[in-house]
């Protein structure tokens, strides 16, 4: 499985975009396109998810496995979705800016996963769908609960409204990526 290298600085650079958009985003002022020169942030081979926390409270994650714009376009949209599309939670006023905090987990590209039980669950995430219905779960989730890989199987079978054993159906697909996670300082 691959692994994602993207130097420290690029990291930096991915943060302080994502930041930018947000308080952009967030405070309805222009969204300016950058100038980005950096090639680890132009590569258009990797997926991404943005989660901003507020505390330990969630307050929201979207991304995509499905890359088809530069990694930092992906990011800046991802962000500003998550700051406004995520059904579970409210969107992100400009009361709480200053506390938001910015995770961005740069996703692998997707690989079937034909013995899903081999996987390792907190280094592999999990991208399942079966029909119209699909769920994905970052690796840092089993880590969080301690959860086990048939347990985090469960539950992303879960969030994609399916029965918690259809990851053990034939007609569901199951992929793994793993993930490089970019984390503002807090």
């Amino acid at each position: 499985m691959e692994t994602i290298e993207i130097p420290p600085l690029s990291q930096k650079r991915l943060l302080g975009l994502s930041r930018q958009t947000l308080e952009n985003f967030v405070l309805k002022q222009n969204r300016l396109a950058p100038l980005v020169d950096d090639p680890h942030l132009l590569t258009s081979r990797y997926g991404a998810f943005v989660s901003l926390h507020r505390g330990r409270e969630l307050r929201g994650c979207i991304g995509t496995c499905f890359p088809t714009d530069p990694l930092y376009q992906t990011v800046a949209e991802m962000t500003e979705a998550a700051a406004s599309r995520d059904h579970r939670v409210q969107p992100i006023t400009p009361r709480e800016l200053a506390e938001i905090v910015i995770d961005i987990s740069v996703l692998s590209q997707l690989e079937p996963a034909a013995a899903p039980l081999f996987l390792e669950a907190g280094k592999h995430g999990l991208h399942l769908e079966q029909g119209r219905r699909r769920g994905v779960l970052l690796p840092q989730v089993a880590t969080e609960h301690g959860w086990d890989m048939e347990t985090f199987l469960a539950e992303t079978c879960a969030k994609a409204g399916l029965p918690k054993d259809a990851w053990k159906s034939p007609e569901t697909k199951i992929s793994s990526f793993t993930a490089l996670i970019l984390e503002e300082e807090r």
